[in-house]
């Protein structure tokens, strides 16, 4: 699987139930700018946008492997992070929604 076909999954893999009372929007900037997608999560509806839209309360920064890497288990993501090779620009707001997108 690649980033793109995990990203592009999300919206069918995550439970509306699950989304009930989540409002917040993650850029993903994957292999410097390559594949760029908004997830904005609002009204219990996941959305999968093209490009960066609007402001994010997260931004992920990372090669496609690396993230990949962390979502198959294969690299732990505290790891990733530490050694610079994920860049979260809200670590916390990451951490609350992690589980739920599969990504920790």
């Amino acid at each position: 699987m690649t980033a793109q076909e995990f990203l592009a999954g999300l919206p069918a893999k995550i439970s509306p139930e699950a989304l009930i009372g989540v409002e917040t929007t993650f850029h993903f900037d994957l292999d410097k700018g390559g594949l760029q997608k908004t997830l904005r999560i609002a009204n219990g509806k996941l959305d999968l946008l093209d490009g960066l839209v609007g402001e994010a309360k997260c931004a992920i920064s990372a090669k496609s492997e690396t993230l990949m890497n962390v979502v198959s288990g294969k690299e732990n993501a505290m790891m990733a992070v530490m050694m610079g090779k994920i860049k979260i620009s809200n670590p916390s707001e990451m951490m609350k929604y992690a589980k739920l997108l599969g990504i920790m």
